[in-house]
């Protein structure tokens, strides 16, 4: 039993294990999400926390709609469900994905680090984005 147990721990320990069973989440959710049209009212999806609590829509509100347009092929009703994430967030996190994946099959740990300017640049975005949105919407 701890020769399995032992086994077990140095396969999760991999650097690719955390990336491939990332992948493999975000698979399945894709999986659920292709048959539940979260358009339409009464399906098993959560609810947004920030706009539950205040009513507003935060930065990513929307993105689970833009992923369901996206895998049905309709790339415009997914720009007016989250212009912004489409745009910037979804390439960006292709990105770094990619660049984890990639890293951990290679034996190596891969951390993005953004610096100081960096995080700025992507809680200004998150702020004004919030703030248009809910302004214009």
């Amino acid at each position: 039993m701890t020769e399995g147990l032992a086994r077990f721990r140095s396969l999760w320990s991999h650097p690719a294990a955390p990336p491939l069973a990332t992948l493999a989440a975000g698979l399945a959710g894709a999986v659920y999400l292709w048959g539940t049209n979260p358009h339409e009212p009464g399906q098993l999806l959560p609810r947004c926390p920030f706009n539950l609590v205040t009513g507003l829509l935060c930065p990513a509100c929307g993105g689970t709609r833009m992923a369901y347009d996206l895998m049905h092929g309709d790339v415009v009703a997914a720009f007016h469900d989250n212009a912004l994430l489409l745009t910037l967030g979804v390439p960006a996190a292709a990105y770094l994905g990619g660049r984890w994946l990639v890293a951990g099959l290679r034996g190596r740990r891969y951390r993005p680090t953004p610096g100081k300017v960096g995080t700025a640049v992507v809680l200004g975005l998150a702020v004004a984005w919030t703030i248009a949105r809910n302004l214009v919407g």
